[in-house]
């Protein structure tokens, strides 16, 4: 499978292909979106009773330098009380804007397949917003899932059960959980997103490069902006959003990557099956 062929297949399409402009334009979307979804989370925190330090611990791993101080005094100053009318502008604010980053990824995506959105404006803004919905519930269960594990796990213990080992061991997984939901749900967007029919198995190889790429590119990114990035005496207040759109810029190149490796395997399995 990963054969000379496949990376001289795989660098072409690299080089063919304006990524830097797709990821660019990801980021951009990624941007607008971000804040609404924002808002949603943290209207569902709002309801839960959680250990403040713990939400601090997490903003600051996932989030680099100045992003994370500004998110973690946004969260800190929202999760006290529940929010209902966060939740209900969260959910329409969310899926206007993001769906949009999502029709952005789409358009990534076909370019990658060499192929073009022949799909109806309606049938592809459903599209948008069900694969919306899905990359919330990823970020939700990403972001969350180490916060409330011990909480989920209480729950299951105390209504469902389950022995006191079980839940010690789910409670050790949980972070490798959470990469396993974040797979499965890039292999549902690598299987939706084409404008022609693959297979689900098929985005697996670009959804497992995708997601632990994002994971170690985001902890290198989020080293260097601690240790050696100046960005603050270089932008100053707009610091936090410059490195934040370098941030998106840089999940964008990972998520179109995932796609061109994709592609390019189902493009070689083609040409093989064509040789038989």
């Amino acid at each position: 499978m990963f054969n000379t062929d496949f990376f001289k297949k795989l660098f072409h399409q690299l080089k063919t292909d304006p990524i830097p402009d797709l990821a660019a334009t990801l980021a951009y979307y990624f941007m607008l979106a971000i804040f609404p979804l924002m808002i949603f989370v943290l209207a569902i925190v709002s309801f839960v009773d959680i250990d403040y330090d713990e939400v601090y611990v997490l903003i600051n791993d996932y989030f680099p330098g100045e992003v994370g101080e500004t998110f973690t005094q946004i969260v800190l100053d929202t999760v006290g009380e529940p929010q209902g009318a966060l939740f209900t502008i969260g959910i329409l604010g969310t899926l206007w804007s993001a769906s949009n980053g999502i029709n952005a990824f789409i358009r990534a995506v076909n370019r990658a397949y060499n192929i073009e959105e022949t799909r109806h404006f309606l049938k592809l803004r459903g599209t948008s917003i069900i694969l919306t919905i899905g990359m919330v519930l990823l970020v939700v269960i990403t972001l969350v899932l180490p916060v409330f594990g011990q909480v989920i796990l209480s729950f299951l213990e105390e209504y469902l059960f389950i022995p006191p080992e079980l839940g010690g061991l789910l409670n050790n997984l949980r972070w490798v959980i959470g990469a396993a939901i974040m797979i499965v749900t890039l292999m549902f967007l690598y299987w939706i997103s084409p404008n022609k029919k693959v297979q689900f198995k098929d985005g697996f190889v670009g959804a497992l490069f995708a997601t632990f790429g994002w994971l170690a590119i985001s902890f290198l990114f989020s080293l260097y902006v601690s240790n050696y990035g100046n960005y603050a005496s270089t932008y100053g207040s707009i610091a936090g959003v410059i490195i934040l759109m370098l941030w998106f810029f840089i999940t964008g190149i990972i998520l179109i990557v995932g796609a061109e490796i994709n592609a390019t395997l189902r493009h070689m399995r083609k040409t093989e099956k064509k040789k038989v």
